[in-house]
């Protein structure tokens, strides 16, 4: 993991509404290396899935990249035309969406899906696009993929859709995968699966994932580092062993603290009283401070960047060491 493959730069998402503007990612930045996985993590609502969009080029108008920068090897993508973007969406970036079959033409055979995939954006001819397609399904775990190649996507189960998915996403062997909650729509033994799945083909390959879910198990079993999102914001990032043992920022501690532990019982778990503002009520300073419990004058006037916290980042005045003033 010697350099970034992936660099965003005070991302902002806004939307156009007869209200007004509403910002749904503000002012976020963070990087990812080759090889890592990287976890964004949040409660529905935080953002995470239009972060994800807004990298690859997905965002459904009126919603659009208000300001920051986006760079991928080097090249910023953010600004790009839509035919340059649609050119490096599968070739330098593939996309694992939540639910499969929102990603796989019901109409056509999973072979020619891949098929066309590899051929868009590779010069082979369609016979080495075919065998290229049937290794990536033995890879991915299809069994007898010479034959599964020829079928429908409702002839499989969903668990083995996703793996397709997995596949389509790596035809061309991008170099960053976002995986946008890959696991949601599956049961407990497949997810274990698609988990070991995505670990193994990220380490073979040496591709970057973004994993974005709201599943702190997952995040725990795959991520190198986590970024933990709160209202379109981030509120604290660092490597995932740091972030799940020793939590810094109040929400994050919320967070850890509501998952039942398998080493001690307790009376009763954290529960982080209230919900996630609207866009529309999003308050003043540290959009948490109405939920914080430690929150304080300073929490409901100025908003916090992320702080050196050792060994994370969080965006919490309670380690401010005197050099920010909120101003």
């Amino acid at each position: 993991m010697s350099q970034a493959i992936l660099k965003v730069e005070h991302l902002r998402v806004e939307f156009d509404t007869r209200r007004g503007i509403l910002v749904a990612v503000d002012d976020i930045s963070f990087h990812v290396m080759a090889g890592e996985v990287f976890g964004i993590v949040g409660e529905s609502g935080a953002g995470k899935s239009l972060t994800g969009q807004a990298i690859i080029g997905l965002l459904e108008p009126p919603g659009r990249i208000g300001a920051g920068q986006i760079h991928l090897s080097g090249q910023r993508i953010d600004q790009l035309p839509y035919h340059e973007i649609r050119r490096i969406r599968g070739k330098k970036i593939g996309m694992i969406f939540q639910d499969p079959l929102t990603s796989l033409n019901p109409l056509y055979t999973i072979g020619k899906q891949l098929t066309e995939t590899i051929l868009t954006h590779s010069d082979i001819t369609t016979h080495q696009a075919r065998q290229h397609a049937i290794k990536l399904l033995d890879e991915v775990g299809i069994p007898a993929a010479e034959k599964r190649i020829d079928h429908y996507p409702h002839q499989f189960s969903g668990g083995m859709r996703q793996r397709v998915v997995i596949a389509l996403a790596l035809c061309v062997n991008p170099s960053l995968i976002i995986a946008d909650e890959p696991t949601t729509a599956l049961d407990v033994s497949i997810q274990a699966q698609i988990i070991a799945l995505i670990k193994r083909l990220c380490t073979d390959h040496n591709t970057a994932v973004i994993l974005i879910t709201h599943d702190m198990g997952v995040i725990a079993e795959i991520s190198d580092r986590v970024a933990v999102m709160y209202a379109g914001r981030l509120v604290e990032v660092g490597k995932v062993r740091d972030v799940v043992k020793n939590p810094k920022h109040p929400y994050s501690q919320g967070l850890m603290g509501s998952i039942p532990s398998l080493h001690h019982r307790v009376a009763q778990l954290i529960q982080i009283e209230g919900a996630m503002p609207r866009l529309t009520e999003i308050p003043h300073g540290c959009p948490f401070n109405p939920r914080c419990p430690l929150a304080f004058d300073r929490c409901r006037k100025h908003r916090p960047d992320l702080l050196d916290t050792e060994p994370t980042k969080a965006a919490c005045w309670l380690y401010d060491n005197g050099e920010n003033n909120g101003g």
